[in-house]
């Protein structure tokens, strides 16, 4: 549980470090736009307002190309690395989020990370790797049968209106929470958010393993 009554604490709680902010706004700004520059290739109402179509392409094959990057990048990141490896477990209480989200319950037990971010990270994650390597296909047609290209045209197309709505989902998600908002953009929250939104997370357990010496460092 958090600890906010501890006088040796600070009123607000560490929740995210500034290469953990910096990787999930390059990542967001990147999905995004992916997103927009795909909407505008493909819808007719909007297609019919781009001078430059060329130039559009370019953008969105080169944001898709590089999306991976900032999350590739913040792997040096020890607290980065901590909090993925948090998004890829399941605890028991996160099922329990789950089955309480389906019956619309507020009474929700997360950690760190709820459910619903775990399934969303994962989902995200899965789908990028997929569009990115159906996108390389139509990129370089030279190097593909064409039964491969109009494969990987027609996962690429249905799975972008899917990442389209989920990530519209996640914002909206995130638009309800200004908590979670504060957190992501100062790295820190308030503690009675934490309490109520996240109450099996420990913000100082990380700290605290830190400054645990290593198996090592103890024998010396």
């Amino acid at each position: 549980m958090p600890r906010p009554a501890d006088p040796g604490r600070p009123a607000r709680l560490p929740r995210f470090t500034p290469a953990e902010r910096w990787a999930h706004r390059a990542t967001a700004t990147l999905m995004m736009t992916c997103v927009i520059t795909a909407a505008f290739l493909y819808l007719p109402q909007l297609a019919v307002l781009v001078g430059r179509r060329r130039l559009l392409v370019v953008v969105h094959e080169w944001a898709g190309l590089l999306l991976p990057v900032p999350v590739l990048v913040g792997l040096a990141s020890r607290a980065l690395r901590r909090d993925l490896g948090r998004l890829n477990r399941f605890a028991p209480y996160d099922w329990d989020w789950l089955r309480a989200a389906l019956r619309r319950s507020h009474r929700r037990r997360a950690g760190k990370f709820n459910a619903g971010q775990k399934v969303f990270a994962g989902w995200i994650a899965g789908a990028a790797l997929v569009m990115l390597g159906t996108g390389l296909l139509m990129w370089f047609t030279d190097l593909s049968p064409l039964s491969w290209r109009v494969g990987a045209s027609f996962v690429h197309d249905w799975l972008a209106l899917a990442v389209g709505v989920v990530v519209a989902g996640h914002v909206w998600m995130a638009s309800k929470d200004p908590g979670a908002r504060l957190g992501m953009r100062t790295g820190s929250v308030d503690p009675l958010w934490a309490t109520a939104e996240h109450p099996e997370w420990d913000p100082y357990e990380d700290e605290e393993a830190d400054e645990e010496p290593d198996a090592e460092s103890a024998a010396r």
